[in-house]
């Protein structure tokens, strides 16, 4: 078992933590076969990186390295054989298996329960009740968002999808204005509605953009919709100290409301939307809203995209008519989301107003004027007490990388901008508060309501320094958990805008470097992005996708029940 495990955890293909986790599951049992261990161990490190099953069958395929010595892979029949009568995959199971997919017994169970919850809602009967005037709400120019509505509005289970700029809030905002009006008609009271995201930043978004949609819409539906506000997952189930993967609410003890929307859906893991489902009442409307090309949870599960390939058209609504950038950046867009990478590459070359390609893997000098620049302007607009200014000039610019580490990561680039700034105005940043020093939330604070991805900007003030987070101002001293932010993590910018973004690609043999990476970092800008990177390195992006094992999508698609 030892040597096995040794060679290919020098291989790279697992690590010290995945050997300790399939020794002692092993020592347990009592099983010595070194093949059992080694799928143990594999199927750890597949979980890290997101996945929630392991192929014993296709393993080998995708971790082959051919400039390296080949390795010990057990046959793939005898290796099955010898899993499924290892004493882990007895009773009580430690593993499971859906066809040749190995799974952890938590995981299994959770990708069933989903499929069952799922399949369940969308066998349940049509919602009753009179017709809400879609017309009225969704006038000509949002045709497309109204077919949306008129799925949604009749069924307990609704997947809208779209990318960036598609209308997705517009479609949620309006869709809410439909079914309390129809609660009104049928003279029942306001239905209870939640709005729920993965991250407190994103909830905020999400409460934000639909006020601002409400708005928009006649007093009477105004008023119907008064009070929404937004939530994370966590606080809407009700987080417990005892546990992070359970809630106070569960299928024994149900939430309250009527409506449930989900943003942001790509980045629910396995786990919590297993947890949302079996909270949720049967009889409860659930929307579940987000984009499945983006990244997926930096947990297991890649639940969204799960749902849209095994659902296919049955309660899954696309909006596909983007109204946010310009046509440079939607067809740049259009052609990662593809795979297309000589159309890419061909948009990339072409260049124009809005995308600008750096043809390089060493770009710092290219990058150090526009990046002292912003850095400059911030801080003038800082030292002057400007918070406004301030913070207009930091949402006009994105530095997105997708490491946090190393030479194309976020801490080498803020060290980096930081000196260049020091350089630049002959003022070295010898404390870790000063003006101009841009901020990112790097968790939860519902005290001082600032929340896990939050953005902001350090300014002077007649009574001292004050870090400005959106509306609201502190003394630095107060705020927990913030990191400099002149350059930020891909993963870390899901969900967000900037007027111009700037995306860092690491060299084509990361393996962050996927299609969904760049497809994020790519839609966070609305005016103009400029892309970094070697033309290798732009093609492995396009090129390779975020494979994540699972058997949702599987499942889903095998259950007949709610089709057409």
């Amino acid at each position: 078992m030892t040597d096995l495990l040794h060679e290919f955890t020098d291989a790279g293909l697992i690590d010290a933590a995945d050997t300790a986790v399939a020794r002692r599951l092993c020592a347990i049992t009592g099983d010595t076969d070194p093949t059992v261990a080694l799928a143990v161990a594999l199927l750890v490190s597949a979980l890290r990186g997101g996945s929630v099953c392991l192929d014993l069958r296709q393993v080998r395929a995708h971790h082959e390295q051919p400039d390296g010595a080949p390795l010990a892979w057990p046959d793939p029949e005898a290796w099955l054989a010898a899993v499924r009568a290892s004493p882990l995959a007895g009773t009580p199971p430690a593993l499971r298996f859906l066809d040749d997919l190995l799974y952890f017994d938590r995981y299994w169970l959770e990708e069933q329960q989903v499929c069952a919850d799922v399949s369940a809602r969308l066998t349940e009967p049509a919602v009753q009740g009179p017709a809400p005037d879609l017309t009225r709400l969704f006038p000509a120019e949002f045709g497309e968002q109204r077919a949306a509505a008129q799925v949604a509005v009749a069924q307990r289970l609704t997947i809208l999808t779209g990318g960036p700029g598609t209308g997705k809030t517009t479609t949620v905002a309006r869709l809410l204005a439909a079914v309390a009006e129809q609660a009104e008609l049928a003279g029942g009271s306001p239905p209870r509605t939640a709005l729920a995201a993965p991250t407190g930043k994103a909830a905020a978004r999400l409460a934000e953009a639909v006020q601002l949609e409400i708005g928009k819409l006649p007093r009477p539906d105004r008023d119907r919709l008064a009070g929404l506000q937004a939530t994370t997952l966590h606080r809407l189930l009700g987080s417990r100290p005892d546990t992070s993967s359970r809630f106070r609410h569960h299928r024994n003890n149900r939430l309250p409301h009527d409506v449930v929307v989900v943003d942001e859906t790509s980045m629910v893991s396995l786990t919590m939307m297993a947890r949302l489902l079996e909270a949720v009442r049967p009889d409860a409307r659930l929307v579940l809203v987000g984009d499945p090309d983006q990244l997926a949870s930096v947990d297991a599960g890649a639940v969204l995209a799960d749902l849209v390939d095994g659902l296919g058209a049955a309660g899954v609504v696309e909006l596909r008519t983007s109204h946010r950038f310009g046509q440079s950046i939607g067809r740049l867009a259009a052609a990662i989301r593809a795979g297309d990478a000589d159309g890419a590459v061909d948009l990339l070359s072409a260049g124009g107003e809005a995308v600008e390609w750096i043809d390089s893997d060493d770009a710092a000098e290219a990058l150090r004027p526009i990046l002292v620049t912003r850095a400059t302007q911030l801080q003038q607009a800082a030292l002057l007490g400007d918070s406004a200014g301030a913070l207009t000039i930091l949402d006009g610019h994105r530095l997105l990388c997708a490491h946090r580490r190393g030479p194309f990561g976020v801490a080498l680039w803020n060290r980096r901008i930081e000196r260049w700034l020091g350089d630049a105005t002959g003022q070295s940043m010898w404390s870790p508060w000063y003006p101009g020093r841009p901020l990112l939330v790097t968790a939860n604070d519902y005290g001082l309501g600032v929340y896990n991805g939050d953005t902001g900007v350090v300014v002077a003030a007649p009574e001292g320094l004050r870090a400005h987070i959106g509306s609201k101002h502190f003394v630095p001293g107060r705020l927990g958990e913030v990191e400099t932010m002149f350059a930020m993590t891909i993963h870390k910018s899901q969900g967000s805008q900037a007027d111009e973004v700037t995306v860092l690609l690491p060299p084509p043999e990361s393996r962050l470097l996927t299609r969904e990476l760049f497809y994020t970092a790519v839609t966070r800008a609305q005016h103009r992005v400029r892309v970094v990177g070697t033309e290798s390195a732009v093609r492995a992006a396009i090129d390779r996708r975020a494979m994540r094992a699972s058997g949702l999508g599987r499942r889903l698609s095998a259950v007949p029940a709610g089709r057409g």
